[in-house]
């Protein structure tokens, strides 16, 4: 009996997950808003923010965002997922960025901004050149028209070295980025940031092209209880 019972359980797993495909491979056009009132549509707030988790771009969750008490209805997470879609187009022109759309952990839309260490930092260095001072300058300009967010920093290294040294480079290297944002105008009560060293890489440490790439600084807005308070009363 337990084995068909979990049978049964796995399958209805599978259909549901499948009918949310067929929604939104059927609704390409439609508006992060359209999308939620269909997702939610008998639906409850944890069901809704459950599916902004899968929907995430990345396939998951990022550790980002501070966590709220109750689960975000899928209402409220369309609207802040038009605001976060628009201001990520935005980003996507400042040169020397890579700008993804990402799901935090609160189930809501966020960005993630991945700067090249390459043009922010020299080799072994955390103060910023001038070119990256340019990107962090249209950044910053770009957050203040979006001030109900949280923005937290990451410094990445290479594997070149001690563990100790990457440890302190890549903090410094986030650090310095925090401080540029602030000098700019940026509250620093919204940034948080952190060294990671050299335990995320996203590209091959043993060849030169991907201790490149390893090489970087990462920034991610999220939504804060502002902005999901504006966007549960309808005034975001």
């Amino acid at each position: 009996m337990k084995q068909l019972f979990d049978i049964y359980n796995m399958k209805k797993i599978l259909t549901i997950l499948l009918c949310a495909s067929f929604i939104l491979t059927g609704c390409g056009n439609m508006s992060k808003a359209g999308k939620g009132a269909l997702i939610g549509a008998g639906s409850g707030a944890a069901a809704g923010a459950g599916l902004g988790a899968i929907i995430g771009k990345d396939g998951k969750s990022a550790a980002i965002g501070g966590a709220l008490g109750t689960a975000v209805g899928a209402a409220v997470g369309a609207v802040i997922g038009d605001v976060m879609d628009k201001k990520a187009a935005e980003m996507a022109e400042i040169e020397g960025v890579q700008v993804e759309t990402i799901t935090d952990i609160n189930g809501l839309d966020a960005i993630k901004v991945t700067f090249d260490s390459g043009i922010l930092f020299e080799t072994g260095k955390y103060a910023l050149t001038e070119v990256s001072k340019v990107s962090l300058s249209k950044f910053a300009v770009e957050m203040r028209d979006l001030p109900e967010t949280d923005i937290t920093i990451y410094g990445h290294t290479d594997n070149t070295g001690s563990a100790a040294v990457n440890e302190r480079l890549s903090l410094q290297r986030a650090q310095a980025v925090a401080d540029y944002l602030k000098s700019l105008g940026i509250a620093g009560e919204r940034m948080i940031y952190e060294g990671k060293s050299y335990t995320e890489p996203v590209a091959d440490n043993s060849t030169v092209e991907g201790r490149r790439l390893n090489r970087r600084v990462e920034v991610f807005i999220s939504a804060n209880e502002t902005m999901i308070k504006q966007a549960e009363e309808g005034t975001l």
